[in-house]
C-alpha cells in the first residue's frame, strides 16, 4: 500500500451512549472529532439502557458523520477509508454504527476497516503522545473492561491481566449510584474522593494469588455496599467524600499494584494508561508517582480522549488498515471479542 500521501480515515464510533464520528490523519492528527452523548437520558434511569441507546444512535448518526466531515472541510470522497467500532459493546448500538458505515462504504466505494473498540481506546494515547510507539504494557480500565495489555505492535497484542468478575469503571459506578450519585457515577464518585479521607473506612485489597496480574473487584464492591447498608440499617449514614476516597484509593491500589508488578516481571518500562476510568484523578497521580520513582515513561490520553469517541477509533484504524485489515459488507457486529483477536 502506498502510504506516501496522508491516510485520512472517516471512523464511526457507536459501542455503548456516544454517538461519535471524526476524521483523522495518519493515525495522529485529528481533523474533526464530534462527539453526541446520551447521558442526560439515561441519568433519569442510573445507567444505559440499551434499547434507548440504539434508538438514539439512530436518530444521531447520519448529523454527526455530516458534522465530522464539515468540521475537517472535507467531502466524503475525499477520505481513504470508513472505520468502524465493530466490538465488543452493546450489540444493538454496535449495529447501528456497523450498518451505517457499511451503507457509506458502499456508497462512495471505500474500504471498510473494522476497529476493535479496546484497541482504539489505547489508540488515543497516539493522539495526544505523538512520539509513542510499540511495544508497551497498557492498563486498559473502563465500565466494562480492565486488562493489562501487552502492545507488541499496532495490531497484535496479548492479554498479560484481567478482571475475574467486574471491571474496575463498573464498581465504581455500582457504588457510586448506592450512595446517591447521578449516572455516570465513577466521574462523580473521583470529585467527591478529592475530598475525602481515604483512611476512614478501610477497605479489602482482593488478591488472586495463581494469578498475580488479574484483578478481582466483587468482594471490594460488596464490602463497600456492605458499609453503606449496615450504615442505612442503624438508622445512619455514611460520610459520602470519606467512603469515595476510601474506596477510590482501593480500587486504584488494586490496579496500579497489578500493572507495575506486570512491568516489572515482564521488563517494561513504557507505560500506559487507556479507557473511561484512565481519567480518574487518583489513577493518573499514583502512576505519575509511582513512574517517577522507579523511572518508567507514563502516557496517558488527554482526558478528552479517555471516554469514547470517533478520534480514538480513527487513530487505530490508521494502523489497521495499512496493514491490510479490511472487511467487506459480510461485517457483523460482536458483543464480546478479545482485543488479541482484533
Amino acid at each position: 500500500m502506498n502510504t506516501d500521501k496522508p491516510i485520512k480515515i472517516l471512523a464511526i464510533e457507536s459501542s455503548c451512549d456516544e454517538t461519535a464520528a471524526a476524521v483523522v490523519e495518519d493515525g495522529r492528527r485529528v481533523l474533526s472529532n464530534v462527539v453526541v452523548s446520551q447521558i442526560d437520558e439515561h441519568k433519569l434511569y442510573g445507567g444505559v439502557v440499551p434499547e434507548i441507546a440504539s434508538r438514539r444512535h439512530v436518530e444521531a448518526i447520519t448529523g454527526v458523520v455530516d458534522k465530522a466531515l464539515e468540521d475537517a472541510k472535507l467531502a466524503l470522497s475525499d477520505v481513504d477509508a470508513i472505520a468502524v467500532t465493530y466490538a465488543p459493546g452493546l450489540i444493538g448500538a454496535l449495529l447501528v454504527g456497523v450498518n451505517f458505515a457499511k451503507g457509506l462504504s458502499y456508497a462512495a466505494k471505500k474500504p471498510l476497516v473494522p476497529v476493535h473498540h479496546l484497541r482504539s481506546h489505547i489508540a488515543s494515547n497516539y493522539i495526544t503522545n505523538t512520539e509513542l510507539e510499540p511495544p508497551f504494557l497498557c492498563l486498559v480500565v473502563s465500565g466494562g473492561h480492565s486488562h493489562i495489555v501487552a502492545v507488541d505492535d499496532y495490531t497484535k497484542m496479548r492479554i498479560i491481566g484481567k478482571t475475574r468478575d467486574d471491571a474496575a469503571g463498573e464498581v465504581f459506578d455500582k457504588v457510586a449510584r448506592t450512595i446517591g450519585m447521578p449516572y455516570p457515577g465513577g466521574v462523580n464518585l473521583d470529585k467527591k474522593a478529592e475530598l475525602g479521607n481515604d483512611a476512614a473506612y478501610p477497605m479489602p485489597h482482593p488478591r488472586i494469588p495463581d494469578a498475580p496480574y488479574d484483578f478481582s473487584f466483587s468482594g471490594l464492591k460488596t464490602a463497600a455496599l456492605n458499609v453503606i447498608n449496615n450504615a442505612r440499617m442503624k438508622g445512619g449514614e455514611v460520610d459520602v467524600q470519606d467512603l469515595s476516597a476510601s474506596y477510590r484509593r482501593a480500587v486504584v491500589g488494586c490496579l496500579t499494584e497489578n500493572f507495575i508488578k506486570a512491568a516489572e516481571d515482564l521488563g517494561y518500562k513504557k507505560l500506559v494508561i487507556a479507557g473511561g476510568v484512565s481519567a480518574n484523578t487518583l489513577l493518573r497521580r499514583e502512576l505519575e508517582r509511582i513512574c517517577g520513582e522507579k523511572g518508567f515513561t507514563l502516557c496517558k490520553p488527554e482526558l478528552k480522549y479517555c471516554g469514547d469517541n470517533g478520534a480514538m477509533v480513527g487513530a487505530q484504524a490508521y494502523y489497521e488498515y495499512i496493514s491490510g485489515n479490511t472487511a467487506d459488507l459480510s461485517l457483523n457486529a460482536a458483543a464480546t471479542k478479545s482485543i488479541e483477536e482484533g
